[in-house]
């Protein structure tokens, strides 16, 4: 493995991309080269703070750069991400892939044609809680979720079903290895043109239910996944990066007696941190990424299809 430094930008100069950037000038791996946006003076402050260059036309930043993350409005990702992809640049595209399964398609095909990593932002893969809960989680029979937090008008441009929803579509799909036989899904708008708070049951070929809840209208943070399976209740808090087990002793339990409860001990990382540093490990060492753009077209189409049964009940 190389240790030559890795040329990196970043476009997108909002919240995430501000994460990114950050995120970035702490990494021995990297040479931050510049970030760009459409807003110079957001730009220009943001590369002040971490000693990098500002661009408002990405072409220009690409020029100068081996890998760059993506993080601009989800309408943008095909646009940005193909020319990002044809020009030989390994691209981390933040979530969801695209808004549409063809520029889905061809974003993964254009990685593949150029020989390029291409790694989609499905962040909570690499919560520290989640990677340690993987380690329990034995073919499960029912899993709730729920994802609630107040509304942010940065992504009022998209369903909450893509803002929000689709991390844990990826985790499903991820943790289950099964299709999705049924759906059953309901959404409403409170705030913008899109839904702002959606519910979803879904059932798995394996046998598996899931209830998958995502809400931008709630004024209290929310993020939580409990995991029912035949030895053990898990429960996983995103937010605070914990992980309890509930698991029996004995097939049949007649007391609390017969009940472990386990703690495992959550390693201390922050998700975005390891999220970067898989693509870096991707870069040198040609692995493909754990979320690679094959996985979130996989999520986006999950989450089009829940989109779409939403809108089968839709009384306008």
């Amino acid at each position: 493995m190389s240790d030559k430094k890795i040329k990196f930008g970043v476009i997108g100069a909002g919240k995430i991309g501000t994460f990114h950037t950050r995120t970035l000038s702490k990494m021995e791996e990297v040479e931050l080269i510049g970030v760009c946006d459409t807003n110079l003076e957001r730009a220009k402050v943001l590369a002040q703070e971490y000693n990098c260059t500002p661009f408002t036309d990405y072409k220009e930043l690409l020029k100068q750069v081996e890998a760059v993350i993506v993080a601009a409005p989800t309408p943008l990702h095909h646009e940005i991400g193909m020319y990002c992809l044809n020009q030989k640049i390994h691209t981390l595209l933040e979530k969801p892939i695209a808004s549409t399964m063809q520029q889905a398609r061809e974003l993964v095909k254009a990685a593949q044609e150029n020989k390029v990593l291409l790694q989609i932002g499905h962040i909570e893969r690499f919560n520290p809680a989640v990677v340690e809960a993987f380690k329990y989680i034995k073919d499960p029979k029912f899993i709730v979720i729920k994802r609630m937090g107040p509304y942010d008008p940065r992504v009022s441009s998209v369903s909450v079903v893509l803002d929000l929803m689709i991390h844990d579509i990826d985790l499903l799909l991820t943790m289950l290895k099964s299709d999705v036989v049924s759906i059953d899904a309901l959404g409403l708008s409170a705030f913008s043109e899109y839904e702002d708070m959606a519910n979803v049951r879904l059932k798995f070929a394996n046998g598996c239910t899931a209830d998958v809840t995502a809400s931008r209208a709630s004024f209290e943070k929310a993020r939580f996944m409990n995991l029912y399976q035949e030895d053990a209740y898990i429960s996983v808090d995103f937010m605070n990066a914990r992980v309890k087990i509930y698991r029996k002793k004995v097939p049949l339990v007649k007391s609390l007696e017969d009940v472990d409860v386990i703690f495992p001990q959550v390693e201390k990382q922050l998700p975005m941190t390891s999220e970067i540093l898989h693509f870096i490990d991707c870069i040198k060492n040609h692995k493909t990424p754990a979320t690679s753009g094959e996985k979130g077209a996989k999520a986006l189409q999950v989450a089009l299809d829940i989109i779409d049964k939403i809108h089968c009940y839709d009384v306008k």
